[in-house]
């Protein structure tokens, strides 16, 4: 790369909130190794192209030490939220301690717990739709479903009051942003959300359920050791961290690609069977997902026929990736019945999302029922109308106007 090369201000923006920034296509052609001016003013290095960002995902010397002196911050605030807070360097990061954790909490994740959970899932799927549909249209089906369903779900996985939701909401903001909160805002959530686990914590030492958290609590790995209470805080905050955002957003994103195109809609209606496909694509198509993977390297590495200097902070793009035309055919087309369809929304290698089979689930489970339920259902706005989630660090619509 030229010294002289336009550095670009990341994350790059898009004309309308379901569209992708037209950069990406000519970064993935021209320049897969790009360098880019990060909220804090720090640089770092975007990569665009599936290979690229697969074999950076999967390659341990890119690391997960973003809080490193000379790593770039992501955020506005001194700290980089989420990516280095107290919760993501309390749990290990990588090797065999990381293996271990996530081998403690996968089972919670497994494919059979998810068709456990499904008959769940899809009645307070039709709840949430009841009382939308009481209230009449326009609604709002961010608000009314896709928030509400997810935070239902992990609140019950870990045993939480779904009375607390909405200071989980605002904890959760505050820990992800990237511009919208000062630094004393962040560091108050953090310790407030801190506090709050460790009470939930003592209580369920004091009176254990059958959720995952009084599970962990008693459980103990391989080498017989309980986990930590820093490590159950850490592990009950990112979970409903989790299980907050990203689903209820995709929910209202995917939702909302689908009803852009009235086509779209209608190929589902006359054959449901494509659901678990179309829920693939809508992952794949997701021009709006959030800052995208920070990685940071100790030791120089070449990606892409390009040297990268030890110290250097690289942003994956998975949605970028997820668009390469030398990997998916028709690569802009969103194509309901694609198959395979190997996107990188999870991630990939170590880090994968540990809850992507709940994620895929409570997607496959919304569309399935608001098919079935509301047929007629469409935007109530231009789709090019609909307002993105701004200044943190998840990406998502701020609301999903609809009537049927």
């Amino acid at each position: 790369m030229s010294q002289g090369e336009q550095v670009l201000s990341y994350p790059i923006p898009s004309r309308t909130a379901l569209e992708p920034p037209e950069e990406w296509a000519q970064l993935r052609q021209q320049c897969p190794v790009a360098r880019v001016s990060l909220p804090s003013g720090d640089e770092a290095t975007l990569i665009t192209r599936y290979a690229d960002v697969k074999q950076v995902l999967s390659d341990p010397r890119f690391t997960r030490a973003l809080n490193a002196d000379d790593a770039a911050r992501i955020s506005t605030n001194e700290s980089g939220g989420v990516f280095n807070s107290e919760m993501a360097t309390v749990l290990p990061q990588s090797g065999e301690g990381h293996q271990l954790w996530r081998r403690m909490i996968s089972k919670w994740f497994t494919a059979k717990r998810m068709m456990a959970l499904r008959p769940r899932i899809e009645a307070m799927a039709d709840q949430l739709i009841d009382e939308m549909v009481r209230k009449g249209h326009p609604a709002d089906l961010k608000a009314s479903l896709g928030f509400p369903l997810p935070v239902w779900v992990i609140c019950d996985m870990l045993g939480v009051p779904e009375a607390d939701r909405d200071r989980f909401s605002h904890w959760s903001d505050a820990l992800l942003n990237l511009t919208r909160f000062s630094q004393a805002e962040v560091d108050a959530a953090q310790a407030e959300f801190a506090r709050y686990m460790a009470g939930h914590i003592a209580a369920k030492r004091a009176e254990p359920g059958d959720d995952l958290l009084s599970v962990l609590i008693t459980d103990t790995d391989a080498a017989g050791a309980h986990m930590p209470d820093a490590g159950l805080v850490a592990t009950g905050q990112g979970l409903l961290m989790a299980g907050h955002e990203t689903t209820a957003n995709m929910i209202g994103k995917m939702v909302a690609m689908l009803l852009a195109d009235r086509g779209r809609w209608e190929q589902l209606l006359a054959n449901p069977a494509l659901v678990r496909t179309a829920v693939e694509e809508a992952l794949r198509l997701d021009a709006n997902p959030g800052f995208g993977m920070p990685r940071y390297i100790t030791e120089e590495v070449e990606v892409a026929g390009t040297v990268l200097p030890r110290g250097t902070t690289v942003v994956c793009s998975m949605a970028s990736a997820n668009r390469d035309e030398t990997v998916f055919d028709h690569a802009e087309d969103m194509d309901l019945g694609r198959s395979p369809n190997p996107h990188l929304a999870f991630g990939a290698g170590a880090h994968s999302c540990l809850g992507q089979a709940l994620a895929r689930t409570e997607l496959q489970v919304v569309l399935e029922v608001l098919l079935r339920r509301l047929p007629t259902l469409e935007l109530a706005v231009p789709a090019d109308e609909l307002r993105r989630v701004e200044g943190l660090v998840v990406g998502g619509l701020r609301e999903v106007p609809v009537r049927w």
